[in-house]
């Protein structure tokens, strides 16, 4: 399984981006996948997961109601849309995957074997 992070880039305070994570190698049924950030000087932290399922989703408290995690079965992708982006969601955005055959489960681990490479988001006035 590989991922593939794209749709960063910079945008004013405010402002709405939508990252995807697309897999090859491997459909992502039975995966969960988490989001991650990491700042400039600071530990990666969990940003929002989605059990295989689609069925659950959770968010970190500094993005919830701002961000929304969805997966696309059909084309292996998982979204995140980011709105009222803030200057502290600025980082590298990191998309992973742990397989389980709970198909509730939604965690965000960073013990994830699967890791994408990364796409910068930059929130810049």
């Amino acid at each position: 399984l590989q991922l593939v992070e794209s749709g960063g880039g910079l945008v004013q305070p405010g402002g709405s981006l939508r990252l995807s994570c697309a897999a090859s190698g491997s459909t992502l049924e039975n995966y969960n996948i988490g989001w991650f950030r990491q700042a400039p000087g600071k530990a990666r932290e969990g940003v929002s997961c989605i059990s295989s399922s689609g069925s659950n989703t959770n968010y970190a408290d500094s993005v919830k109601d701002r961000f929304t995690i969805s997966r696309d079965s059909a084309k292996s992708t998982v979204y995140l849309q980011m709105n009222s982006l803030r200057p502290e969601d600025t980082a590298v955005y990191y998309c992973a995957a742990i397989y389980t055959t709970n198909q509730a489960m939604c965690i965000m681990t960073q013990l994830s074997p699967y890791w994408g490479q990364g796409t910068q988001v930059t929130v810049s006035s």
